[in-house]
């Protein structure tokens, strides 16, 4: 156990890491943020922080000796420096469950292996396999780089034949990737997710299923709990949970579902962190899913998980500041509004600069109330 007064180290300086010392600072805890960026949101509210590359292996040895336990907020971190790591001081989430979920063949055999439900899928390593391979998947189907992969980037929907006319603009398109993953197309009714806690004793707490909306591939909002009957629900919630206990994961496990036209639940893709469809925790929980990150990998019995009241998360882009800043005085027109900013300077196209959300006992209220704010930003 890591008592209040320790130090978590973070890999990473993006708004996950900021928002878990946001969360772990009023505990007691203080933070060392390890990043390559000179600059990062979470870097510059950090006791501490080392700027160095994630393959210096000098830099990463003074880092893991100078914190209790290390922790990720992305997933794109070499297997051999999280090895390096692992041999000083415990991470948690263990190396393996990173090394499988953040790659998608890993993580696609890993499902199938496990015999929990997932798409139907082949891999592809040049021109050639390409084509078996969506040969014996079909149409409609989907294209993923297995690396590297994150808010729709490295995807391209085939939806006939003539899609794949041009095999090579196609692998051009992918920036000629080492693997890419062929999946089969889910018609949908929605798409969910699950954020559960699982400490090292095994305890599990899981919190309400959201549904979530993309837009361009990006979440755009999540409403949660999700409009969803209560069978669904409990059967999301033991998927995950299942999910977290084969991984053995301490820490958090976010996992994205489909939901088939005939209420099955099809896993999309899991990601051992903290997640953006379970920001809404931050105002509607409890517990918020950042400070129960920090209660599984130190140790401390995990947090009560139930909203106290409904919530739509809505995340704001860099497209928002297409001339100038958004006019926030909009949002605060109502006062169950909770605005979020991560101090992530220059605003771009698809960034994620920050999230707002409204709270209503009435779920269908807080969902109207929450696109009309969001259209008054965009005006």
């Amino acid at each position: 156990m890591i008592l209040p007064g320790g130090t978590i180290g973070i890999l990473g300086g993006g708004q996950l890491g900021r928002m878990l010392i946001q969360a772990g600072r009023p505990m007691g805890y203080r933070f060392h943020i390890f990043c390559p960026e000179a600059e990062s949101t979470a870097g510059r509210i950090a006791d501490t922080f080392t700027q160095a590359d994630y393959n210096d292996f000098e830099a990463l040895e003074r880092f893991a000796r100078s914190v209790d336990c290390i922790t990720f907020e992305f997933e794109n971190i070499p297997s051999d420096s999280l090895n390096k790591l692992s041999q000083i001081t415990p991470i948690h989430p263990k190396t393996n469950v990173l090394h499988i979920c953040q790659h998608r063949q890993r993580e696609k055999d890993f499902l199938k292996s496990k015999q929990f439900p997932c798409v139907q899928f082949e891999y592809a390593t040049c021109l050639e396999s390409l084509k078996k391979a969506v040969e014996t998947i079909g149409f409609p189907s989907v294209i993923k780089t297995a690396a590297f992969g994150y808010d729709g980037k490295g995807q391209i929907k085939l939806d006939s034949e003539k899609s794949i006319s041009d095999p090579l603009a196609l692998w051009e398109t992918l920036n000629h990737p080492d693997r890419v993953v062929v999946e089969e197309w889910i018609e949908h009714k929605g798409e969910y997710s699950v954020v559960c806690a699982r400490n090292e004793n095994g305890d599990k707490a899981s919190f309400p299923v959201s549904e979530n909306v993309h837009i361009h591939h990006i979440l755009h909002s999540s409403t949660a709990p999700a409009p969803i009957s209560d069978g669904i629900t409990q059967k999301a919630h033991t998927l995950a949970e299942q999910l977290a206990d084969t991984l053995e994961v301490v820490g958090l496990l976010a996992v994205e579902f489909f939901l088939t036209e005939d209420d099955q639940l099809i896993v999309n893709e899991m990601a051992p962190r903290p997640h953006n469809s379970g920001h809404y925790t931050i105002d509607a929980c409890h517990t918020s899913q950042f400070q129960q990150h920090i209660r599984a990998i130190t140790g401390l019995p995990l947090g009560k998980t139930d909203t106290h009241t409904p919530a739509v998360m809505v995340n704001i882009l860099g497209d928002l500041w297409s001339k100038t800043p958004p006019s926030w005085n909009h949002l605060f027109k109502n006062p169950s509004t909770q605005l979020h900013l991560y101090d992530k300077g220059e605003a771009r196209k698809g960034r994620k600069m920050g999230h707002f959300t409204v709270l209503d006992k009435n779920l269908s209220h807080a969902q109207k109330e929450a696109e009309a704010l969001f259209l008054e930003l965009k005006a």
